[in-house]
């Protein structure tokens, strides 16, 4: 049985899932998935009160990079080569293209393809697909409450300060 958490955020309420030994899904909503999570006392599971901290940390801006074990959940291996790319290797503060993170991770996926494993992300901000722009401009987001994907997006990465911020 995994557990069920939520935090209220600038961006909306952020759902988490935790098995007790990773993290396994970060999500908007403020009710929990479908299929065996139960929303328990979430301080029944150490992890889940660790990832809800550490995004309450991130939103306050005392984080810069989580650290809770996280578990991707069935991926191919390129899938799972290109979310791990990104993981590891775009901090805080920096973003990449799709094109660029397709030639970090190694893999043959073309950039078109990297949108798709981005909404794939199962999750998002610990695995920070929102760092990931288009050559030309922000690009897609599918996280964020429905319809304010672009909007959660550049909320984010000013927040980052990987975009200077909006005037309006």
């Amino acid at each position: 049985m995994s557990a069920f958490g939520t935090l209220s955020t600038p961006v909306g309420v952020i759902g988490v899932v935790s098995d007790g030994a990773a993290i396994t899904r970060v999500m908007w909503r403020s009710t929990p998935p479908e299929g065996g999570v139960v929303p328990p006392d979430p301080a029944a599971d150490p992890l889940l009160v660790e990832a809800l901290a550490q995004l309450a940390a991130y939103f306050d801006g005392t984080l810069r990079r989580f650290d809770v074990p996280i578990d991707l959940g069935a991926q191919t291996a390129a899938t799972r080569a290109v979310l791990t790319a990104l993981h590891e290797t775009v901090g805080q503060g920096e973003t990449i293209t799709y094109g660029g993170l397709a030639a970090r991770s190694g893999t043959e996926v073309p950039a078109r393809g990297i949108g798709s494993i981005m909404g794939a992300n199962p999750v998002p901000l610990i695995v920070p697909c929102h760092r990931v722009v288009a050559g030309d401009g922000l690009g897609g987001y599918s996280g964020g409450d429905e319809g304010r994907g672009l909007e959660t997006k550049r909320w984010l990465l000013e927040h980052e300060g990987a975009l200077p911020t909006s005037l309006f």
